[in-house]
């Protein structure tokens, strides 16, 4: 399976004044598969240091001296390690914290070494970090579930290069547009996790595929221990269930549980965000880029990390992949579109997820998504269906004066110029604007079709 963050690791080896590079996501992600692969096909020799399963080796970090370290790893494991030809990776260093303060020192002392961390609880040990940080002598990447981008390249190659190179100009007949609505729902019920992904194609069995589920939602519930107490661990278990049959839901403690405080379950909330096992999208003002700078920190909403895993904490029983979601199919496509957001952007950028939302008495509206694209700002409306109202968008439009609005939905993409009457106070106007609606499959590509349709 290809993983797009391949390109990344291959320019990052060519690069000059090269920095070790620091893997962050979530557990079962596929970091260590990523760099594996990586190491085989571009280096002559490979070195993985596994923290959590060698203990003995953390004694050989009690110095800062990177000749010394790599003498010793060579010496311990039997492998020569030679700058320029060998990959040198720290799986799990959130264990070893003294790994993570030398890494500035292999930048500065040994860089023509290729240097590679990896951490699934990385942010708790940054958190409570008690070394110097390496600022400005490492560099981060930002691993997440397999992109629907991702997973189509897997199972249907064709059609991926077919929506690559899509534009408006270029026609999708009824027969294509079911063929890659398949394919998405496919990923609905697989998800984006590495391993369940693998299995599916292997197989095509369902069974296979919520077994792994299974197992990767109990391995995140056994990292609970490492956060806090037994009292948090239990909190921890209550938000991760209510998070996936709540999507698209701002958060109210009280609908969690009325007899736990707000500020346990808002600290609950922030550890599962910081183990990325969840994803918090703030309310934004939205009146321009940085969407962050108006953020309310106390309210928002969250997606869980994956799609896939979505469904088992919802209990679901796929025998059938015809089998259409009801209940829960407006989350799960408000889930999808936040879970392809966070591929938006750059690589060794930890992206944020935004919304807006209007509460006033008669006069309620919300935007699923806010996005800045090259600094203009573009709220998303995720539609589950083929049609659907779209009532809070020209209410944003108009009151941010702009001229494009992106929805997604499963019909076939489209663009029309709309004009609409806005209620005043006292007085109505009329707002004419852009909708770009997409079909759910095409939102790995946005960037590029953003690209062009908003400098027309």
């Amino acid at each position: 399976m290809k993983r797009f963050a391949e390109d990344y690791l291959e320019r990052w080896k060519n690069r000059k004044g090269r920095k070790p590079l620091v893997l962050r996501g979530a557990r079962q992600t596929g970091k260590t598969y990523l760099v594996e692969k990586f190491a085989g096909k571009y280096f002559k020799n490979y070195l993985k240091v596994d923290f959590e399963f060698d203990l003995a080796v953390k004694s050989i970090f009690s110095g800062r001296d990177p000749e010394k370290i790599t003498e010793e790893l060579s010496l311990y494991y039997g492998v020569d390690i030679i700058e320029n030809h060998t990959l040198l990776f720290f799986d799990e260093i959130q264990a070893c914290p003294e790994a993570i303060a030398t890494l500035r020192y292999f930048y500065e002392k040994k860089p023509g070494l290729h240097v590679i961390a990896a951490g699934s609880l990385l942010d708790f040990a940054l958190r409570d970090f008690e070394y110097s940080m390496p600022v400005g002598r490492i560099e981060f990447i930002y691993i997440y579930p397999m992109s629907f981008n991702e997973f189509l390249l897997s199972i249907h190659p064709k059609l991926y290069e077919f929506i690559k190179k899509w534009t408006f100009e270029v026609h999708i007949s009824e027969l294509i547009h079911r063929k890659l609505s398949e394919c998405l729902r496919y990923f609905f019920f697989t998800g984006g996790m590495p391993e369940a992904v693998a299995a599916w194609i292997e197989n095509n069995n369902l069974v296979d595929v919520q077994r792994i589920q299974n197992s990767i939602l109990t391995t995140m519930q056994n990292d609970f221990a490492k956060y806090g107490s037994r009292k948090q661990q239990e909190h921890l278990q209550k938000v991760m269930h209510h998070i996936p049959r709540n999507i698209g839901t701002k958060i109210k403690y009280v609908n969690i549980d009325r007899d736990i405080r707000s500020g346990v379950l808002k600290e609950a909330c922030h550890l599962l965000a910081m183990s990325r096992v969840i994803s918090l999208v703030y309310k934004s003002n939205g009146n321009g880029s940085p969407l962050d700078a108006e953020i309310n920190p106390n309210i928002f909403k969250s997606i869980f990390l994956d799609i896939g895993l979505v469904n088992r904490l919802c209990g679901l029983k796929l025998t059938d992949m015809k089998q259409l979601i009801t209940i829960y199919e407006g989350g799960l496509a408000e889930q999808f579109i936040g879970q392809e957001l966070l591929n938006y952007g750059f690589d060794f950028e930890s992206p944020g997820l935004y919304y807006w939302t209007r509460e006033e008495k008669n006069s309620n509206a919300e935007i699923d998504y806010l996005i800045s694209h090259q600094s203009t700002l573009v709220p998303v409306e995720v539609k589950a269906g083929k049609t659907g109202s779209l009532k809070s968008l020209p209410i944003f439009l108009y009151e941010k004066k702009l001229k494009h609005g992106l929805r997604f939905n499963l019909g076939l993409p489209s663009k029309s110029n709309v004009q609409v009457n806005i209620r005043l106070k006292n007085s109505e106007d009329c707002l004419e604007y852009t909708l770009i609606s997409l079909p759910l499959y095409l939102s790995g590509q946005i960037d590029r079709i953003l690209d062009v349709e908003l400098v027309k």
